[in-house]
């Protein structure tokens, strides 16, 4: 019994603590009751109506009904156009999203994607009325579009700044996924600054709160209520939420806004040049520490970036001060900046550091492209390729002083790495390429076993490719 009574206290010790972990977990736990309640007056549906081409049938093209069985008839019918086919039926198409006021006067963001090309915009506010919008402006690039309602003293949200957010935030998505009003849903921010596949220019949040049809357009919240991102889209193999979303900083959409609002379109910064990432081996090649930075494979004729002295085979290590660690963190700084703004970028070229100070000029609205004949030919057995000089045609054509181009590939180096006929190659081992004697005597002086960067024009696009020549 004595040694009963000792174990007593470590047991009503253990039964206490074990009733105080929940309560512990469930204090740590947020509680978004307030912030709903407070958000969600200003998060509106939103519905829209495009109109289709009528579908019309004319009466010689009605099937013969007669003979049919009746339920098969019956299908027949209910799938013609009403008139005995002599006239038509308008069809309409609908999509549903989400969207939020910002101010009392009725302005409301939403994603582009929700209201392009619609034909009439129908805005659903928390107390089910229904009001016609007026389209302000759109921005594709960014997916942030800017609508108008007639309205005094709406409810409207806080703005946060994105720019504050760090993974593990905790935040909250409220929208009308598959068209239920007002879902609640949340997670954490799983990552800040992604950059997505045709999005250059937002560096999306990455969150885990689930995100479903009729969500884009609606707000992320941080827990102090205020509106930091826009949510935008999914990454799924399933068609369905798989706990990755995305949504454009409130930074960004705001910005946007601003700009359409005042002028109906948006400014950009660009630079005039085409990058790439660098992985290990094109690191090796340049002479880097480590992979970092944006790799310059194109350099437009007289844009900013020729201007200003940047060349092909720098490799843009800052800008402004800001570090350049994936190449697309470049296009979010450049289109941040206005056109005409000054930047300072630090580049590695031919092994050293130094500085480059150029004007920001305004993105066109449409690229430049490039492209490549025939001419004379000569050949490099060592890299299995035959290559011939450029015209002054192609040179002209393909905007570039000097390259060759490749007639033929062999078995060998060039048929590994996917070069292919009609592929103009302007550098080869850090050196431009003038002519196909130059390319054949630098090809034949390569290293052995290490990295050696090559410059390849395919279809108007340049890009550094890597490849090593064994012993």
């Amino acid at each position: 019994m004595p040694r009963l009574k000792s174990y007593l206290p470590i047991f009503a010790a253990v039964m206490m603590l074990g009733q105080a972990v929940p309560a512990l977990a469930e204090a740590q736990l947020p509680d978004f009751t307030q912030l709903v309640e407070q958000a969600s007056p200003a998060v509106v549906n939103i519905s829209t109506t495009q109109k289709l081409p009528d579908r019309k049938v004319s009466s010689m093209q009605m099937p013969d009904l007669e003979g049919l069985p009746p339920g098969l008839r019956d299908f027949f019918e209910r799938s013609m156009p009403p008139g005995g086919g002599q006239g038509g039926r308008q069809r309409e198409a609908q999509s549903l999203g989400s969207g939020f006021i910002i101010s009392p006067d009725g302005y409301i963001l939403t994603n582009n994607h929700v209201v392009a090309d619609a034909d009439e915009i129908i805005v659903r506010l928390s107390d089910r009325s229904e009001m016609k919008a007026k389209l302000v402006g759109t921005d594709p690039r960014s997916d942030v579009a800017l609508l108008k309602i007639e309205g005094k003293n709406l409810p409207v949200l806080k703005l946060g700044k994105s720019q504050d957010l760090k993974a593990g935030q905790w935040v909250v998505a409220i929208g009308s996924p598959f068209g239920f009003d007002h879902t609640v849903t949340q997670g954490i921010i799983s990552a800040i600054g992604r950059s997505l596949p045709n999005e250059s220019y937002v560096p999306f949040i990455q969150t885990d709160v689930p995100i479903n049809p009729g969500n884009s357009g609606g707000p992320l919240f941080n827990l102090a209520g205020e509106v930091v991102g826009i949510n935008s889209q999914i990454y799924t193999r399933s068609g369905g939420f798989m706990g990755v979303s995305f949504a454009i900083p409130i930074d960004v959409a705001m910005d946007v806004s601003n700009q359409l609002k005042t002028g109906g379109k948006v400014s950009r910064g660009w630079l005039g040049v085409v990058i790439q990432e660098v992985n290990k081996d094109l690191a090796e090649s340049f002479g880097l520490d480590k992979p970092a930075g944006a790799l310059v494979a194109q350099v437009l004729d007289n844009g900013p970036a020729a201007k200003g002295g940047l060349q092909v085979g720098d490799v843009i290590l800052s800008m402004n001060g800001q570090p350049i660690v994936m190449s697309a963190d470049l296009p979010h700084l450049v289109g941040a900046l206005k056109a005409g703004s000054k930047a300072t970028l630090e580049v590695i070229r031919n092994g050293k550091r130094q500085t480059l100070d150029l004007t920001v000029g305004a993105i066109p609205d449409e690229g430049k492209e490039l492209a490549g004949t025939t001419g004379a030919e000569q050949s490099s057995n060592r890299l299995g390729v035959s290559v011939s000089d450029l015209s002054d045609e192609q040179k002209k054509a393909n905007d570039i002083k000097g390259g060759v181009i490749i007639k033929d590939v062999q078995d060998g180096p060039a048929a590994l790495i996917g070069l292919q006929p009609g592929d103009v190659i302007t550098h080869l081992n850090n050196q431009a390429i003038s002519d196909a004697k130059q390319f054949t005597e630098i090809a034949k002086s390569l290293p052995k076993n290490r990295s050696v960067s090559m410059r390849v024009l395919r279809q108007g696009r340049a890009s550094f490719i890597t490849f090593k020549l064994a012993e």
